[in-house]
C-alpha cells in the first residue's frame, strides 16, 4: 500500500513515505531534499546517472537538482525525507555560500539519526522551537560534510530564461517568447537549458507551478485558488501533475496541513 504523510513545522516539510508500485515523475525541489532508505531500495536517476540507496542510505537532493525516484526489488521502499528552504539552511549553517553536495548517498549513522530524528519530530507534531534546535544540530553535520560550496554559475540567458518562466507561471510555457528575447532558435534554447539544468524547460516550467501551488496551498489551505493562481486547467489538472511529483493529490496535501 502507498502512504505519503507531510507535515511541516519551523519553516521544514517533512516526508514519511511507504510505497512499491508508485513512480516518481522527473522533477526538482527549489529547497534542498535530504532523506534516509529505512527499509527496501530507492533507486533514482539523478544527473544521468542510477542510484540506489540502502537501508541507512542518507540522500542529498541539491535544489533544482532533477531526479525521479521508485523502489527497486520486491520489497516496500519505506523512507523519510526533510525539504528545507535554501535561505533557512545558510543561516542555520552560518555559511558564506550555499552548500553543494558533492555525493548523493553517504552511509553516516550520524547524520542518518539526525535526519530521522528531525523527521519524526516533525510529523508528530512536535514543539516548533524543538525542531529548529534539531536542525541547528543537522546543520552543523552537514557543515562537516564533504560538500562543495560554490554552485556552477547560471549563465545569463538560462538565468534570463528562468525569471521569464517563474514571472508566468500563471500561464502557459512560451518558448516562441524566450527565444525571441534570448535571441536564439527554439531547439538550440532547448538544448542549452536541458544541458544546463538536466531538465527539459517545459518539465522545469511545470515543476515552478506545482512548487507555487504548493505555497498557495500551504499559505491559504485553498486547492482551488491554487488551480486558478497556476493555470491549471481544473482541480483533476492540477492533481494528477502534483500527485506525479509528491506521491499524493492537492486535496490529500492540504488536509495534512490541517
Amino acid at each position: 500500500m502507498e502512504r505519503f504523510i507531510y507535515k511541516k513545522t519551523a519553516g521544514i516539510t517533512a516526508l514519511s513515505a511507504s510505497m512499491k508500485e508508485f513512480t516518481y515523475k522527473k522533477h526538482s525541489h527549489r529547497e534542498y531534499a535530504l532523506g534516509v532508505t529505512l527499509r527496501g531500495i530507492q533507486k533514482f536517476n539523478l544527473d544521468g546517472h542510477n542510484q540506489l540507496s540502502y537501508p541507512s542510505g542518507v540522500m542529498l537532493f541539491n535544489p533544482e537538482q532533477t531526479h525521479d525516484g521508485m523502489a527497486y526489488g520486491e520489497s516496500n521502499l519505506e523512507y523519510v525525507m526533510l525539504y528545507i528552504d535554501p535561505v533557512l539552511l545558510l543561516e542555520t549553517t552560518r555559511q558564506h555560500d550555499l552548500i553543494r553536495f558533492d555525493q548523493p548517498i553517504v552511509y553516516d549513522d550520524i547524520l542518518k539519526r539526525k535526519v530521522v530524528t528531525l523527521s519524526h519530530a516533525i510529523t508528530s507534531g512536535q514543539d516548533e522551537a524543538f525542531c529548529s534546535e534539531l536542525l541547528v544540530s543537522l546543520a552543523d553535520s552537514l557543515s562537516q560534510k564533504n560538500a562543495d560550496t560554490t554552485y556552477r554559475r547560471d549563465t545569463a540567458l538560462i538565468g534570463k530564461a528562468k525569471d521569464m518562466m517563474h514571472a508566468s507561471l500563471q500561464g502557459v510555457l512560451k518558448l516562441d517568447d524566450i527565444c525571441l528575447e534570448l535571441g536564439m532558435s527554439k531547439y538550440k534554447f532547448i538544448r542549452l537549458f536541458k544541458a544546463h539544468t538536466g531538465s527539459s524547460p517545459y518539465q522545469y516550467f511545470l515543476n515552478g507551478k506545482l512548487e507555487y501551488a504548493k505555497q498557495i496551498i500551504e499559505r491559504n489551505r485553498d486547492i482551488y485558488a491554487a488551480v486558478a493562481a497556476c493555470g491549471f486547467v481544473d482541480l483533476a489538472h492540477l492533481n494528477r501533475h502534483f500527485k506525479g511529483v509528491y506521491g499524493i493529490t492537492a486535496y490529500e496535501y492540504m488536509l495534512y496541513l490541517r
